[in-house]
């Protein structure tokens, strides 16, 4: 006869068992990056600020993430990802934490590809994100996306695709976004996004493009006078070489809004860049200029930045950077967590540096 303890120990070994197969099949880990820099930006008329800035060399953030192997190879993941303000000890909302940068839940296939629901990056966004020598990140940036007013960087509500990793190089994912507005709304597809994302990378070469566009996104108003809102478009290409001893860049990107009722309804970019390796860091180099259509209110951009890395996990940089208006524009730099200086002289000039250090975990 079995004695109860005998019972006892059988299922705790049990669980233990489960616990164990639970914890081979699947993983969580937490992970994120603390970036903070000393950041100085001026612009002629408008004098010059200076403190510390979030997120210069990588974005400032914490988040988990994680897999189940569902076998067969097919597996379940998620994704939790939010901002922090490293410069003042917060979140991006209200001093809290949020999953804004992304939060998602998806099913992914080896032979299939990825199916991917919740809050995401815009395909068009991956292109400067990825390819931009700084990142699209501090002083450096490039300034090719949301001159319209309109964020192009996230979206909500998506139900995305991934193509698989197995097709001879060649990626790319489609997006789709739900606006979510009501049937009977005169704006009723504001919000909707539809997008893409595709590209071929071998040996030295990447090559890639993508286009969005988000209906009614400007100006919309269900509130009398009624005004429908005008669709939102991007577009760009990019392409570079690994050379090893240097990797170029030459990025063309544009937004247009359609029936802009100001006329300045395009901004084309043309961006040529590159980085190359020296010592234990990289060099960064960016060339840039704006267009604006129907507009003599362009303006230029150029950066120059060394990152020195520690290690794998930790690295020091520094960037400096100039802006110049053309016409009447009045645009400056700018950085995450430093305030933006007041409207410069039409047709002055912006500069900036910054030094910072980047541990990621």
């Amino acid at each position: 006869m079995i004695g109860k303890s005998a019972i006892k120990s059988a299922v705790a070994l049990a669980v233990m068992a489960a616990s164990v197969g639970a914890m081979a099949q699947s993983s969580v880990t937490l992970f994120g990056v603390v970036d903070v820099a000393m950041t100085r930006v001026s612009g002629d008329g408008a004098g010059n600020r200076i403190g510390l800035s979030s997120g210069s060399s990588a974005p400032s953030r914490l988040g988990f993430r994680g897999t189940e192997d569902l076998g067969g190879g097919l597996s379940a993941g998620f994704w939790l990802e939010g901002s922090l303000g490293v410069d003042a000890g917060t979140g991006t909302a209200g001093g809290a934490l949020f999953f804004q940068r992304r939060s998602t839940v998806s099913l992914a296939s080896n032979t299939l590809g990825e199916l991917r629901l919740g809050r995401d990056f815009a395909p068009t966004w991956w292109n400067l994100a990825q390819l931009d020598p700084f990142g699209a990140r501090g002083i450096g940036t490039t300034q090719a996306a949301n001159n319209f007013g309109y964020s192009t960087t996230w979206n909500n509500n998506t139900v995305g695709y991934i193509l698989p990793q197995n097709l001879g190089g060649f990626y790319g994912q489609l997006q789709y976004a739900f606006g979510e507005k009501n049937s009977n709304s005169p704006n009723d597809k504001q919000g909707n996004f539809l997008g893409g994302r595709f590209g071929y990378q071998s040996g030295p070469l990447n090559l890639v493009g993508s286009y969005g566009q988000t209906k009614q996104a400007i100006g919309a108003s269900d509130v009398a006078p009624v005004t429908l809102g005008r669709d939102l478009k991007v577009a760009n290409i990019a392409a570079t070489w690994d050379f090893g001893v240097v990797k170029p860049i030459v990025f063309y990107g544009t937004e247009k809004v359609d029936g802009n009722p100001t006329g300045n309804n395009r901004l084309n970019s043309l961006l040529i860049g590159a980085t190359a390796p020296i010592g234990a860091g990289e060099l960064r180099a960016t060339v840039a200029r704006y267009d604006i259509k129907d507009s003599a209110n362009d303006f230029n951009k150029f950066a120059l930045g060394y990152g020195y890395n520690l290690s794998k996990r930790t690295q020091v940089y520094g960037t400096v950077a100039r802006l110049a208006n053309k016409g009447a524009g009045t645009r400056s730099l700018s950085a995450d967590g430093l305030a933006t200086l007041a409207p410069i002289r039409a047709g002055g000039n912006s500069s900036g540096f910054e030094v910072g250090i980047r541990h990621a975990f």
